[in-house]
């Protein structure tokens, strides 16, 4: 095992995010869970406490925050600073992905969508970079959608939100390479966790099926090694780049 790392991860509380933590917890890295629901976060915390030894798992720590809010995420920042010292690996999971036909859209909806899923990556990036330029070391892990390759109906403010935080992967990747930071991007196809699968009908699952070279659901296992593999130090020559992760329903 290598040595462990500080491991931040947005969206936490959520069926990908919960997989990325149980991912790093498994390697023995510290990590800190953020989601904006203090709840859903308590609900899993009891999870990932109950699989450790002698109450609360050593290498958790939950911390709830709103992205889309530049206090609450210096509020964050500050909290992983003053108690753990640096971060070593960011994931930028949390994302919000309402639908709605685009001539239904209202500008606040808009704005909703664009501040959680690319304000709010930004606003993390930024409170975060400081602690990996003073280590000379970070991995930075967007999570974008692999709907900006289909353009997909009735969220044209989500596909234009992850389409934001390519080109941020892209830029961020030269402005910070200087500083051993590495900048990437996973773009998973429709995912079916617990949540999606509770509300997704049958047939857009089946249609998703067909679409891919892989006949089967995606699930949030399948992302989780690919970002890990991003986070680690197999991918320090890697930077800037986009890993479409769909099952082969695009084919790049």
């Amino acid at each position: 095992m290598s040595t462990a790392r500080t491991v931040v991860v947005t969206g936490a509380a959520g069926g990908i995010g919960s997989e990325i933590v149980n991912r790093f917890l498994a390697h023995g890295d510290t990590v800190v869970a953020s989601d904006i629901s203090p709840e859903a976060l308590d609900t899993w915390r009891a999870r990932w406490d109950s699989g450790a030894s002698g109450g609360q798992h050593p290498s958790l720590h939950t911390v709830p925050a709103d992205i889309s809010s530049e206090q609450s995420v210096a509020a964050l920042a500050q909290v992983v600073q003053q108690s753990l010292g640096t971060v070593d690996v960011l994931i930028n999971n949390a994302g919000h992905f309402p639908q709605t036909a685009f001539e239904e859209m209202s500008a606040d909806e808009w704005r909703q969508v664009i501040d959680v899923n690319l304000t709010g990556t930004f606003l993390m990036i930024r409170a975060f970079v400081p602690l990996m330029k003073a280590s000379g070391h970070g991995r930075i892990v967007n999570i974008g959608s692999g709907s900006v390759f289909s353009g997909t109906p009735m969220q044209s403010h989500y596909v234009a939100s992850k389409g934001g935080v390519m080109g941020l992967t892209h830029v961020l990747a030269r402005e910070l390479g200087g500083y051993g930071i590495t900048v990437n991007l996973i773009t998973p196809g429709l995912t079916v966790t617990p949540a999606a699968a509770a509300v997704l009908p049958e047939a857009l699952l089946a249609e998703q099926r067909s679409a891919r070279a892989l006949h089967r659901d995606e699930t949030p296992e399948d992302l989780v090694g690919p970002i890990f593999f991003l986070a680690s130090d197999d991918a320090a020559f890697i930077t800037g780049q986009t890993l479409n992760v769909d099952g082969g329903r695009h084919l790049l």
